[in-house]
């Protein structure tokens, strides 16, 4: 990973006042033992496939911030994000815009046309003060009414492209929790707020609005440096939280997980954990959550929970309006839902794994970018320091997809095994949050501590630790724990049957779909479609070669666990236009990870 601080300069600028990028202490753009890599984008390979290169883009970092947020004082990076923040349309696979090539060396948001175009909403400007050389006076949110204003003028003034103050949108928030806001006028709020955006500073007060609608998470004074969490915006085989919390814990942290359950293509993290008999995701209504939060996490170090009403409830409320009427895809609705459920947990740091490529809901990187860098804007904003993670998601992550299946594997890369693209990403981000909460010199050093606690079984033993904490029979965690892989298959929900697929040609195996991938599984019942279905814990996928690797004709190269009958023939169909193979050597297969986009000095 690289060292973020080794060529910072004072406030983040360099003698022009320009944002300043730190290079990388291993290989990369501007390092010899990268030859040939740039920070320009996508390049392609010599058989046309697109690919990020064999070295990630250093960190990008935001420019030193000041305190006003007027259009003239806001850098350049983040008046650009101010501009833009306007929501995204769904992808091609008609997922909705939350979700390769090494990304540019700094953060800035990329210009748009026709649908993907939008403009920062406008406020009004005061006038300038006495002493102000600038004689622009500062831009701002407008002084809030004397009387609040009704909800049907807070939506035509939103649908009419106007700002909310502060008073505006503590009204609308309230009005959602105490249910005198009616579903069409939350329906009709979130879609003027999707339509015409929200700037920077509307989207910190709805975010800090909506974590202080319910509980607020209190925990000792001595654990303030301690406390860091991990979010990812969802992929196919993406189990990083359960290896992550764990070694983390190993390393001193706190880690109060909250996590969320998969729905349509995405896995969920406590679906997942849901596959290990006894775990419970859901604590006592008698006791409050903080109190039993607290205990798991003297005890363990991490704990891994469902969102409770008591947290964040008008996030609850307005998820699952977004969800009915097509405004998930809302980029100052999303910053604030992943942000709220973070303010209220009292984090020193927070990394988020913002997802791109084919199975992720932003198909590119530039439009990942955009999120990752208005997630760390706002989080400045609310005093919480954030680093964005820009992570591929067009193959699988790891060689597993499948609730059990997933468990099974993340213990194996908490024995200091398993697939490497799992490792590397488990590392780089708590690498990140190690050096953002004080607790490595560089990331580079956190990384290799989070490398040791999975080389040594501490990280392992914590996780041990967290299923008997959670419910889990303790000589079941420790039969899993340290069980060998065959073993371990015996103690978890397991298919009825399996089928292999075999290469339908010679190649080198140059990607395996997710997003198809993940589809088929979807069917076969290992995700659900809506809320509240039930799952089939047992069924996934194994993926049987590896990116880069050469394979025969005849060759299995996918085992399917199923439990119904025989796969149709679409779904076959599907699975082997999942492989793609080319003519080129083998090579090894690059690193999901990206780009880091970090917080202002």
């Amino acid at each position: 990973m690289g060292d973020a601080r080794a060529l910072r300069t004072p406030k983040g600028r360099d003698g022009r006042g320009k944002p300043v990028v730190a290079a990388a202490d291993g290989p990369g753009p501007g390092n010899p033992a990268c030859p040939g890599a740039s920070g320009d984008g996508p390049g392609r390979g010599a058989q046309g496939f697109a690919g990020r290169g064999d070295c990630p883009a250093p960190p990008t970092r935001l420019p030193h911030r000041p305190l006003s947020w007027g259009a003239a004082a806001l850098p350049l990076a983040v008046h650009r994000c101010a501009r833009s923040l306007r929501s995204r349309p769904v992808d091609k696979a008609g997922y909705p815009g939350l979700g390769s090539g090494a990304g540019p060396r700094r953060a800035r948001h990329p210009r748009r046309s026709g649908a993907m175009a939008a403009s920062m909403t406008r406020g009004t400007r005061s006038p300038p003060r006495p002493g102000d050389p600038s004689g622009e006076g500062t831009q701002g949110l407008p002084d809030p009414s004397p009387e609040p204003k009704q909800l049907p003028e807070l939506i035509r003034m939103k649908r009419d492209g106007g700002r909310l103050s502060e008073a505006d949108i503590r009204g609308f928030v309230s009005a959602v929790v105490n249910g005198s806001a009616q579903g069409t006028q939350i329906g009709a709020m979130l879609m003027a707020i999707r339509l015409r955006g929200m700037d920077l500073e509307e989207t910190s007060v709805l975010t800090q609005a909506l974590a202080q609608s319910g509980q607020q998470l209190e925990w000792p004074e001595a654990w303030r440096q301690q406390l860091v969490d991990k979010h990812s915006t969802g992929g196919v085989g993406d189990k990083v939280s359960l290896v992550l919390a764990p070694a983390l814990a190993a390393c001193g942290c706190k880690v109060p997980m909250i996590s969320g359950r998969g729905l349509g293509h995405t896995g969920g993290t406590l679906d997942k954990l849901e596959s290990i008999p006894g775990f419970n995701v859901i604590q006592s209504p008698e006791q409050g959550v903080c109190d039993q939060m607290q205990v798991l996490l003297e005890q363990v170090g991490c704990c891994i929970v469902g969102q409770s009403e008591q947290l964040v409830p008008a996030d609850g409320i307005l998820y699952a309006a977004r969800d009915v009427t097509a405004t998930v895809d809302s980029l100052p609705l999303i910053t604030a839902s992943i942000l709220s459920k973070k303010v209220v947990e009292g984090l020193s740091a927070l990394v988020i794994d913002v997802k791109f490529g084919g199975a992720a809901v932003f198909p590119n990187q530039e439009q990942a970018r955009e999120l990752a860098t208005t997630l760390v804007g706002v989080g400045a904003d609310l005093g919480l320091r954030v680093a964005a993670a820009l992570t591929a998601m067009d193959k699988p992550l790891g060689r597993c997809v499948g609730n059990a299946l997933e468990v099974e594997e993340a213990l194996l890369c908490m024995d200091g095994a398993g697939p490497s693209d799992l490792r590397d990403l488990v590392t780089r981000l708590g690498g990140a949050l190690l050096w953002l909460s004080g607790h490595a010199g560089t990331q580079a050093q956190g990384a290799a501590r989070v490398a040791a606690a999975l080389d040594d079984g501490s990280a392992l033993g914590r996780f041990e630790l967290m299923l008997a904490a959670q419910g889990v029979d303790p000589s079941l965690a420790r039969a899993l724990c340290s069980g060998s892989p065959a073993e371990r298959r015996q103690l978890l929900p397991r298919a009825r049957e399996q089928e292999e697929l075999m290469a339908p040609a010679d190649g080198t195996v140059e990607l395996v779909r997710a997003l198809p991938l993940a589809q088929v599984l979807h069917e076969l019942g290992a995700g659900r479609s809506r809320a509240g279905e039930p799952l089939r814990l047992g069924v996934g996928a194994e993926l049987l070669v590896d990116v880069g690797q050469k394979l025969s004709r005849g060759t299995p190269w996918l085992r399917v666990h199923r439990d119904g009958p025989a796969l149709s023939g679409l779904q076959r169909r599907a699975l082997q236009e999942a492989l793609v193979l080319s003519d080129r050597a083998p090579f090894t297969a690059p690193s999901p990870f990206a780009e880091l986009v970090l917080p202002p000095q």
